[in-house]
């Protein structure tokens, strides 16, 4: 097959395309992958094409805020958009693939495969691209609201793309292509059953892969890591691409936390969200870096207390490592209220509520679960998500999928 995987957004919406490009690679399938510029991910040996859009600048200019994301909209973010949707319509078009798969950001994805009269399959680490009964749309609403009250929050996410139809029907036009797009063959979520069970009442097209297998890329870890992991019991702190709020003071708080309970941090500073203060540096039971490998870092570590992105969430499932999240925006409430009901980690502490009364008995509670995670870790690492992504897009074109 050939195949074109066009993503957009952070390191959480990109590396899955990654593992699904390099898994498809060596199944002998022609891959070529789109991505933003900076996604922070390991693309070494992929064939990549880059879109012209930051998204590591448009959270650096807008923050995770709504608000503030509100008031860049007309002159940040839609213009960044608008290129992106333009560039991945026509990356498509030259390619001529046999299967699309997109990202529900690439709004002009469905609009190319319809005209070169190819399937297209959506892929989102969020279960949202199907409205249910079961749970709200994820990051539209915290709490759930109960069976048709639940529906009716998807139409807000449905809303929030009517915002590029202009952009998109602009980006068709130039590129000479015209016509509603078809529906997906398929829409996928990347989710392992073990944290989500699907929905009963979701389309026969909606499914939950599993959990996808990390890619393996050969990322080295940063200097000193493997050191600081071999003296003994740490945390693990990180908040990926999150910005916003005071750095300095919500390292503070996590650093001081992890001593009461006896373990060494490991801190990823990541786009912003944790900085490490002079005066805790040291004592040699702390060490900052930029980034890590969540599927090495993790099942070395007690507990990752983290954003509660879909990624992270199930890097550390695979680990059979605790989480304690600490959600600041879009779905990642949603992600932690999951990971306590299935005793995954304790009651997720929100950003904006984080402190030492808070994060000290998340953590206590998180150690006591760490023989049920362990357990639960086993049977996700058993699960192959892209397996059966690559009999899905198979069955999409019309072709037999050997693994």
């Amino acid at each position: 097959m050939r195949i074109a995987l066009v993503t957009a957004g952070s390191r959480g919406d990109v590396e899955p395309f990654a593992a699904l490009a390099r898994r498809a690679i060596d199944a002998g399938h022609d891959v070529a992958l789109a991505v933003p510029q900076d996604p922070g991910v390991d693309l070494s040996g992929l064939p990549v094409r880059h879109l012209r859009i930051s998204f590591h600048d448009l959270v650096g200019d807008a923050g995770v805020s709504p608000v503030a994301a509100l008031r860049t909209f007309r002159s940040t973010i839609r213009p960044a958009m608008a290129r992106m949707l333009e560039d991945a319509l026509r990356t498509i078009l030259q390619l001529r693939p046999d299967v699309v798969v997109h990202h529900p950001k690439v709004l002009t994805a469905p609009v190319a495969a319809t005209h070169l009269g190819v399937p297209s399959v959506v892929v989102s680490a969020v279960p949202a691209l199907s409205a249910t009964r079961a749970f709200p749309a994820p990051g539209v609403v915290a709490r759930d609201l109960g069976g048709p009250l639940n529906r009716l929050t998807y139409s807000a996410l449905r809303g929030s793309s009517a915002m590029f139809a202009g952009d998109v029907r602009r980006a068709a036009r130039r590129a000479g292509v015209s016509g509603p797009a078809d529906p997906p063959h398929a829409s996928l979520a990347p989710v392992s059953p073990e944290l989500l069970s699907r929905p009963a009442d979701w389309p026969a097209s909606a499914r939950l892969t599993g959990s996808w297998p990390p890619a393996t890329g050969g990322a080295a870890l940063p200097a000193g890591v493997q050191a600081f992991m071999d003296r003994g019991p740490f945390l693990y702190a990180g908040f990926g691409s999150m910005t916003g709020g005071d750095p300095l003071e919500r390292a503070r708080t996590v650093i001081v936390s992890a001593r009461v309970v006896g373990l060494r941090i490991l801190l990823a500073t990541g786009w912003g969200g944790l900085a490490l203060p002079r005066d805790l540096a040291g004592d040699g039971d702390v060490l900052a870096v930029p980034e890590v490998d969540h599927d090495v870092v993790l099942p070395r570590a007690e507990v990752a207390v983290h954003h509660g992105g879909a990624g992270t969430v199930h890097a550390a499932l695979r680990a059979g490592t605790p989480s304690v999240v600490v959600p600041f925006a879009a779905d990642q409430a949603f992600w932690g209220a999951a990971v306590a009901a299935r005793g995954l980690g304790p009651a997720p502490v929100p950003s904006t509520k984080l402190s030492r009364g808070r994060l000290q008995p998340a953590l206590e509670r998180a150690l006591t679960q760490r023989a049920h995670v362990a357990q639960v870790g086993a049977r996700v690492r058993a699960e192959d998500g892209i397996a059966v992504t690559l009999e899905v897009l198979a069955d999409a074109v019309g072709t037999a999928y050997v693994a």
